[in-house]
């Protein structure tokens, strides 16, 4: 029932902005594990895999070093969604930096379901090196999802990187 709501309400922000859901294209940004998400990003460019080009990916030595106010201002600078990609829990680099991760990344997504800003606009995947094809299915299906959900409520521009 409250996802209904915020449709409703994302549909009436794009009528606000002029744009239609046709035109609307997400603003992602990833914040990718140098061990293995970033990793399978590059494997995902050196195969010539495509994913869409709405990601804005950054690296970080690992996902358990993510700060929630990273994800928060992220929101605030105009992004439409956050993929954190990171190892596979049990396979952290820095033994439990993933599971760390992934706890915050769960209380996060209630913080942005309490602000309004639907917990689907976080999501967190596990991606080793190897998986490039992997990678860019993550990214293709994260974009779809926020296209359903339509912009950010914080969206008023582009999203300063």
């Amino acid at each position: 029932m409250a996802r209904n709501r915020h449709r409703s309400h994302n549909l009436y922000i794009m009528e606000d902005a002029n744009i239609s859901p046709a035109e609307f294209e997400p603003i992602v940004l990833g914040l990718a594990c140098n061990w293995c998400g970033y990793a399978a990003a590059d494997q995902a460019g050196m195969a010539k895999i495509q994913y869409p080009t709405n990601i804005k990916l950054a690296r970080v030595m690992c996902l358990g070093t993510v700060d929630p106010y990273l994800i928060m201002n992220a929101f605030h600078k105009g992004f439409d969604g956050v993929v954190l990609i990171g190892c596979h829990i049990g396979e952290c680099h820095y033994v439990s930096g993933n599971k760390n991760a992934l706890s915050v990344a769960e209380r996060m997504k209630k913080i942005l379901d309490i602000l309004g800003l639907q917990e689907g606009r976080l999501r967190i995947e596990e991606v080793s090196a190897g998986e490039a094809p992997k990678f860019a299915k993550v990214v293709k299906e994260f974009v779809e999802e926020l296209k359903v959900l339509g912009p950010s409520p914080l969206r008023r521009t582009e999203a300063k990187v």
